[in-house]
């Protein structure tokens, strides 16, 4: 049975940049571009996952599974490191302004809906970057274990391609 949860002023960004720097620990300073979208999972998860951030609350035996192709990213990344590995390649090129209008599904068996939207520069071109989202996630004892990520292929390849 599903229950839809929709985060308040979902409508308005829930993460501002200068929040979002100064809330990321030192260990993870490296990834302060993608802050915005770490600080929309973890307030969605609330108390069903531990630790203060993204990476806190991921198992480090996570499968993390892209269900579509994109320069740079493997289809399926096993692992703890190997995905904050990922993520600090995509950090490097890309620095997100705002995470928002969430919506949280909840499901049993700790199964957890997010649709969400990511706002953002290229880093190489400076390239205005709006992106949609539906992550399926799994969590079990307070950690993500599995992620199942969907989203608008054609929004990012208009980035990357400049609309051609």
């Amino acid at each position: 049975m599903l229950s839809r949860v929709r985060a308040a002023g979902a409508s308005k960004p829930i993460v501002q940049p200068e929040t979002a720097l100064s809330a990321s620990p030192p260990a993870y300073a490296a990834y302060a571009a993608a802050q915005p979208y770490f600080d929309l999972v973890r307030g969605a998860l609330g108390d069903l996952v531990h630790g203060a951030h993204f990476f806190d609350a991921v198992a480090d035996d996570i499968a993390y599974e892209v269900l579509y192709d994109f320069p740079g990213w493997p289809r399926l990344v096993r692992g703890r490191e190997a995905l904050m590995a990922q993520f600090a390649g995509y950090a490097a090129n890309m620095t997100l302004s705002a995470a928002d209008h969430l919506v949280v599904h909840r499901a049993e068996g700790g199964v957890v809906v997010l649709e969400y939207e990511v706002h953002g520069t290229v880093a190489a071109t400076g390239a205005r970057y709006d992106n949609r989202f539906a992550s399926i996630l799994t969590v079990s004892g307070r950690r993500i274990v599995r992620w199942r990520d969907y989203m608008d292929s054609l929004a990012a390849w208009n980035t990357i391609t400049g609309g051609r």
